[in-house]
């Protein structure tokens, strides 16, 4: 697996990435409400990263660099499980300042257990129009 910065040439694969995924692994969105272009609108601005193997992407992680912010992390359900995430987790890891931080929905069970069993600790909570999520923080490299 390679991981590498985001060309403008894979945006439509992450595209379906991010919309597979989140249809997938969501349950408390309204599947409906999942659009193709939301990669567009939620990643803007933001520093990309992506996973790729034999050709195909199967990953990203974005970040909002000015604030050291984890904003996504994704990966191609069929891939879950593969170490592509730790990988991409990892790598912008490396080009981050500490403290980094990311919010988690407090629903998403499955990927709390993932930042938690590589050392993120839980330093905060909140709500918004998603719903409660948790503020998560690291300081290992």
């Amino acid at each position: 697996m390679d991981v590498r910065r985001f060309v403008e040439t894979d945006r439509e694969a992450l595209r379906n990435i991010y919309f597979e995924s989140r249809r997938n692994a969501f349950g408390w969105l309204d599947p409906n409400s999942v659009r193709l272009s939301d990669f567009d609108r939620d990643t803007e601005d933001e520093a990309i990263w992506v996973a790729e193997r034999e050709g195909s992407l199967i990953g990203f992680v974005s970040i909002y660099e000015p604030e050291n912010f984890i904003h996504n992390l994704f990966v191609r359900p069929s891939w879950i499980g593969r170490g592509c995430g730790s990988e991409l987790l990892t790598t912008c890891l490396k080009q981050l300042g500490r403290p980094a931080r990311l919010k988690c929905i407090a629903e998403n069970t499955k990927a709390l257990a993932f930042y938690e069993a590589r050392g993120w600790n839980t330093v905060g909570e909140g709500v918004n129009e998603k719903g409660r999520y948790l503020v998560l923080e690291t300081v290992k490299p």
